[in-house]
């Protein structure tokens, strides 16, 4: 499909909005959070490369959306693509279980743990779209670390057309801030203002009809 003007310009306010700008500095560990987007992988690369980190995890199995793209499962392709632009294998840790983001945080803690690796600070690296949402989700389950979010530098068109499913892309940023919305109060990741004219965005994105990424009321968090 091709959004109108106006369905693209309340995209962009949710795609900004999520965009937390934070300043990328050293830190103890960089934890990728598994998808469908390699970008992921190549980001997390890219922060080792600029000696952001010594380490990174990267954490996630599969999903209906990743099932065929990944068989082996997010982290294990992940890794994989480190290692195929020189990521030395001791520098990578694999966590493949994770199914959700709450399971990312808390699954790579215990790795981490096990790993005697001493965390106090984390890159967060995640698709530009859950910026917020995976440092939302850090911060209430692993509150002791101070964490930076980050991710691929991209513009929502570039991001739209690497995807090549500008409809995907619009309904996966309407379910991420129905999440920042509904989460909080499940205890599911710490509350964050969020701007009226970005709800107004998301209520008038959902009356169009991109819900295919909403969580049903029963869903559990993620």
């Amino acid at each position: 499909m091709t959004p109108t003007q106006d369905v693209w310009d309340d995209t962009q306010r949710l795609w900004d909005y999520q965009l937390m700008g934070h300043e990328v500095r050293p830190c103890s560990v960089a934890i990728g959070l598994g998808s469908h987007d390699l970008g992921v992988a190549d980001a997390t690369v890219d922060l080792y490369r600029r000696g952001m980190m010594p380490l990174m995890v990267f954490t996630g199995a599969t999903s209906p959306t990743t099932r065929d793209r990944m068989p082996r499962g997010e982290a294990v392709h992940y890794r994989e693509r480190a290692l195929e632009l020189g990521v030395p294998a001791a520098a990578v840790l694999v966590e493949p279980r994770a199914r959700n983001t709450g399971e990312n945080i808390r699954f790579s803690r215990s790795l981490l743990e096990e790993n005697g690796v001493d965390v106090s600070s984390a890159l967060i690296v995640s698709k530009p779209y859950e910026e917020r949402r995976a440092y939302a989700t850090a911060r209430k389950l692993w509150p002791a670390v101070e964490f930076v979010s980050t991710s691929a530098p991209m513009t929502l068109e570039e991001y739209a057309d690497a995807i090549g499913d500008a409809r995907l892309v619009i309904d996966m940023l309407v379910g991420s801030l129905q999440r920042l919305l509904i989460y909080p109060e499940q205890g599911f990741m710490i509350s964050q203002e969020v701007p009226q004219e970005v709800t107004a965005a998301y209520e008038r994105l959902c009356a169009q009809g991109f819900t295919s990424r909403l969580v049903p009321d029963t869903a559990r968090g993620e």
